[in-house]
C-alpha cells in the first residue's frame, strides 16, 4: 500500500507539471449544471448517491451527475487525485493513510457507517459452525480472511481480540476478495472471515457462525466510509464541492428516512439477487461525519502500525 502511495504521488506530480494548464475543476458556468464524475464501487453502502441522483436532489444543486464504478479505493483515490474523477468514495482507514502520506485530498461528505447493534450490523467475523473459535481472542495465531490489508476491515477486527482480551498482533490477516470469503472458510483455508453485506448472506447461508460486530466493536457509529474530493479541487471551484456536499447531505438523509427505497435501488446498479437484497441488513447513512469515530479509527490504526506516519483527522474531515 505505501509503495502503491509513493508511486501515486511521483505520477500525480508528473501529471500536475505536465497539465498545469487543465481546467478540470475550474469555476462553474453561468447557467450550466456542472458535469461531476464520482468513483463508486457497486456495494450496497453507495445507495444514497443512486437515490439522491434518481430522486434528482443532484440536479436541483446544479450537478449533472456520472457515476464510475471502479473495484475498490486503489482505483478510486488516483483517479480524484489526478482529476479523472472529481469526487470519490473509500474506507475511511485508507482515506486516513492517504492523508499520512501526504496524498492531496479532502472528506466532503459522510459515506456509510455501522448500525451500531451488536449482532445485527451490516458486516461480520465469521467463523465455520465447528469451529472451535468461540470468541475473537481465540483469532490468536489463526488465519483470517480480509479484502486487502491496512484498511478498515483488519483495523475493525483487532479491535475485535483486542477488546476480548486477545493479541491482536498475533492474528494472521490473509487477502481474499469478499465474493471467495465464504467458500474459502467452508474449504478450511481461512479459519475466519470478515465480510459485509451480501457476502454475510451468503455465509449465513452456509452455515457460518458470527462471533464479533466488528464495526460496533470500534464504536456504535463507525463512519466506515466518507466521499472525498482532491485540495486542487476544492481551491479551483469551492462552490461545486459546497453544492455536491449539500446534495450528498440530502440524499444520505432520505435513505435513512426512507430504508425501503434505499433498499429497491441496490438492485439497479448491483448484480444481487433480489432475493437477497431483501434480506440484507442495511447500514446507516447519517448526513453528517461521525468525527470521534474517525479520531478513535486514527488512533487504532496508528496503534496497530497501518499508520507509521502522523495523520491531521483535522486536516482530512471538512
Amino acid at each position: 500500500m505505501r509503495l502503491h502511495l509513493a508511486a501515486l504521488l511521483l505520477a500525480t506530480s508528473l501529471l500536475a507539471t505536465a497539465c498545469g494548464s487543465d481546467d478540470r475543476g475550474a469555476p462553474s458556468t453561468p447557467g450550466k449544471p456542472d458535469k461531476v464524475t464520482v468513483g463508486v464501487i457497486p456495494i450496497l453502502d453507495v445507495a444514497p448517491i443512486y437515490l439522491g441522483l434518481e430522486r434528482g436532489f443532484f440536479r436541483q444543486h446544479n450537478i449533472d451527475l456520472q457515476l464510475k464504478q471502479a473495484e475498490g479505493g486503489a482505483a478510486i483515490v488516483p483517479a480524484v487525485v489526478t482529476g479523472d474523477y472529481q469526487f470519490g468514495f473509500s474506507n475511511t482507514v485508507s482515506l486516513l493513510l492517504a492523508q499520512s502520506e501526504t496524498l492531496p485530498i479532502k472528506a466532503v461528505a459522510n459515506g456509510v457507517n455501522s448500525t451500531g447493534e451488536e449482532g445485527d450490523d451490516f458486516a461480520g467475523l465469521f467463523v465455520r459452525a465447528d469451529s472451535p473459535i468461540r470468541s475473537p481472542k481465540d483469532l490468536e495465531g489463526k488465519k483470517v480472511a480480509t479484502n486487502t490489508l491496512q484498511n478498515v476491515v483488519d483495523t475493525s477486527v483487532r479491535a475485535s481480540v483486542r477488546k476480548d482480551g486477545g493479541d491482536e498482533s498475533k492474528v494472521d490477516f490473509t487477502v481474499l476478495p469478499f465474493p471467495e470469503q465464504p467458500a474459502a472458510l467452508q474449504r478450511g483455508q481461512v479459519d475466519a472471515i470478515f465480510v459485509v453485506e451480501p457476502f454475510q448472506q451468503a455465509a449465513l447461508a452456509q452455515g457460518a457462525r458470527k462471533i464479533a460486530s466488528s464495526y460496533v466493536d470500534v464504536a456504535d457509529n463507525l463512519c466506515v466510509a466518507l466521499y472525498f474530493t482532491s485540495e486542487d479541487m476544492l481551491s479551483r471551484n469551492p462552490d461545486l464541492v459546497r453544492r455536491f456536499t449539500d446534495a450528498m447531505k440530502e440524499s444520505l438523509s432520505y435513505a435513512n428516512k426512507n430504508p425501503g427505497e434505499a433498499r429497491e435501488i441496490i438492485g439497479t446498479y448491483t448484480k444481487i439477487d433480489p432475493a437477497v437484497i431483501a434480506r440484507v441488513t442495511l447500514p446507516k447513512w447519517p448526513a453528517e461525519i461521525d468525527r470521534p469515530s474517525v479520531e478513535k479509527l486514527a488512533r487504532l490504526a496508528k496503534q496497530d502500525k497501518t499508520l507509521t506516519n502522523p495523520v491531521d483527522v483535522n486536516a482530512l474531515l471538512p
